[in-house]
């Protein structure tokens, strides 16, 4: 599962890029793509390792891509590199900086996302206007019930497409998805809006939405909005953890904005960890919300989801409270569940398995 990250030249994209994956990148890279891993920030696997002070902590990851900057003059080539990416993190340029232009002249956030989004809406149009002439072609020759249903569903997509929404605001229904699942829309794809403030708002993240008049962005389907300060981000970088946490409270604030933007990420795509614990490894597993135990036995291992037996459940606030699984199941709180089990966020598993 891959994120592009995407922007504007000069609004701190590529700096971004590199503190969330710890990637060296030359923040003049021109059109290079690079692609780096973020580790999703987890507070409750440092917490399960006290209890069983394994000899490796592994955190989920969140894959980043940074894609060249978006150019007016080459915007085709820009969108196209979206096409390999299930999310996308547009980071917007709040932050006034006279050493640094910005590319459109004045700071304006929300001409910057209405722009690109009325990009993707436009290449998303010109796709679907395509499809339906020649869907439209075949009819002529032959009726098929599977294209009419294809046919319809376009022209529900183009009927929105036209009142400038993106796709990913157009509710459809799993059998209405099916026609168009192969089409890469490039507005169907979730969006992150990654406003970048400037220095003397990093005290001020949770009232960025407000005060930049951006409310708009707020409460769309399939989209969310977090602030963060670049600059800031840099600093924090580069220190030592006690002073980073002292820097942070300085500005009352508990945690980096990149945490906040990875989690958002992570949430985004419809993605939440599972844990594993024991003494060779304390693990967090990266899994889709809906999935079942034995979908999630596969994400360790084939085999496991193949002799898949039963799975040995815990809350881990419950085994954290309890001291050990021995404790938690004195309390009753470890339930046996079979296959179709939905996991839920926060679960700790241990799978039975045959072979």
């Amino acid at each position: 599962m891959q994120t592009g990250i995407i922007g504007l030249p000069q609004v701190g994209k590529t700096t971004l890029f590199r503190i969330l994956t710890k990637a060296h990148v030359d923040a003049k890279g021109g059109q290079a793509t690079h692609v780096g891993v973020a580790k999703v920030p987890e507070p409750r696997l440092v917490e399960l390792a006290k209890l069983y002070s394994p000899k490796k902590i592994t955190y989920a990851t969140v894959q980043y891509v940074d894609l060249a900057g978006v150019q007016k003059e080459r915007m085709h080539e820009s969108l196209a590199s979206l096409r390999d990416v299930d999310a996308i993190a547009h980071v917007i340029r709040v932050f006034d900086d006279p050493s640094v232009p910005h590319s459109e002249g004045a700071i304006d956030p929300l001409r910057d996302v209405t722009n690109l989004d009325l990009e993707l809406i436009l290449s998303d149009h010109e796709q679907v206007t395509r499809r339906l002439e020649r869907v439209d072609k075949d009819l002529k020759k032959k009726k098929d019930p599977a294209l009419e249903w294809e046919k319809a569903v376009l022209e529900k997509c183009k009927a929105h497409l036209e009142a400038e929404k993106p796709l990913r605001e157009l509710e459809l229904t799993p059998e209405e998805r099916k026609p168009i699942s192969g089409f890469l829309f490039l507005s169907q794809r979730p969006m992150l809006y990654v406003l970048n403030l400037g220095d003397d708002e990093a005290a001020e993240m949770d009232k960025a939405v407000e005060k930049h008049k951006l409310a708009a962005l707020q409460g769309r389907p399939n989209t969310a909005v977090v602030a963060v300060c670049g600059r800031l981000e840099v600093e924090l970088a580069e220190m030592e953890e006690k002073e980073a946490a002292e820097l942070l409270a300085s500005y009352g604030l508990k945690e980096p904005g990149l945490n906040r933007l990875i989690h958002a990420t992570y949430d985004l795509m419809g993605l939440f960890p599972f844990f594993t614990a024991g003494e060779p490894e304390v693990r967090a597993w990266t899994i889709r919300k809906g999935s079942t135990a034995v979908k999630a036995a596969g994400e360790i291992h084939s085999d496991i989801e193949k002799g898949f037996i039963r799975a040995e459940v815990v809350r881990c606030e419950d085994l954290l409270a309890a001291g050990s699984i021995a404790a938690a199941k004195e309390k009753a709180q470890v339930r046996l569940e079979g296959k179709e089990y939905i996991v839920q966020e926060g679960d700790v598993i241990l799978f039975r398995h045959s072979g």
